[in-house]
């Protein structure tokens, strides 16, 4: 059964459980305030504040799932459940975790810079595999060190590409180069599944630490996968992602 507590995804705890803090003092002054009598706009705005705390936790660990793996929401991505797979910005290996879990005959390649801080602690390799040993699925993983600009991986190799919150922190001037990158990597109509960090109205009201994500542009995001050779089958949101599930078209096929 998978859990918050199940993985080792090394989000830092203020990024993940942080808000646990606020909760445990407001509804420890809200409990406080009801006993001893206060004033009934007090306890009001203990309870009130104990409430947003706990929608705050309610974004990152139900919304965004952040110490689960990632939800594969789109069937129609590698629907024959094998072939092989290059997680493009793996991390601690949410989206490989998940990716296998619902595809029990694909393999995944992982491959991340892995430097920088991402919101993850001690963000490697090795913390990778641990959680694929975890979900029973590492005998289907390798890592690759590499620069989603510029991936030492040979052309036409993978069936499939899925990249979970991870171009999108790029630089802006080298997001084109990875898209590109990925067309390259991946098989003639190989297929890709994008997502996005998109922080919705309510995941800003409950959760500032996530404001300082700017809002992805719809039209932006899929002017530049056409651009780097993709056909755009669907695009859609889900809580706090924006995701597009498209094939390698012809036009890249033949560069």
């Amino acid at each position: 059964m998978n859990t918050p507590l199940t993985y080792s995804f090394g989000y830092s705890w203020f990024v993940a459980w942080g808000y646990a803090l606020p909760l445990g003092i407001f509804s420890g002054l809200a409990v406080v305030a009801w006993r001893r009598r206060w004033r009934p706009g007090l306890r009001a705005l203990f309870g009130v504040l104990a409430l947003w705390s706990l929608g705050a936790i309610g974004v990152m660990q139900l919304a965004l799932g952040i110490n689960l793996p990632q939800r594969i929401f789109v069937p129609q991505f590698l629907a024959s459940g094998e072939g092989a797979v290059l997680d493009v910005g793996a991390g601690s290996g949410r989206s490989t975790v998940g990716l296998l879990l619902a595809r029990p005959r694909a393999r995944v390649t992982a491959i991340d810079i892995y430097s920088g801080y991402y919101g993850i602690d001690d963000n490697t390799p090795e913390r990778l595999m641990a959680n694929a040993r975890i979900a029973g699925v590492a005998e289907r993983v390798s890592v690759q060190v590499g620069d989603a600009r510029a991936m030492p991986l040979a052309t036409s190799t993978y069936d499939g590409v899925i990249s979970s919150y991870a171009i999108d922190h790029i630089q802006r001037d080298g997001i084109p180069q990875a898209l590109s990158e990925v067309a390259r990597v991946l098989k003639p109509l190989g297929e890709l599944l994008l997502m996005l960090v998109n922080v919705d109205w309510w995941a800003r009201f409950f959760s500032p630490a996530m404001a300082h994500h700017p809002g992805a542009d719809p039209t932006l995001w899929h002017r530049r996968l056409v651009a780097a050779g993709f056909d755009v089958i669907e695009e859609g949101r889900r809580p706090l992602t924006l995701y597009y599930y498209a094939r390698k078209g012809e036009s890249a096929a033949t560069r």
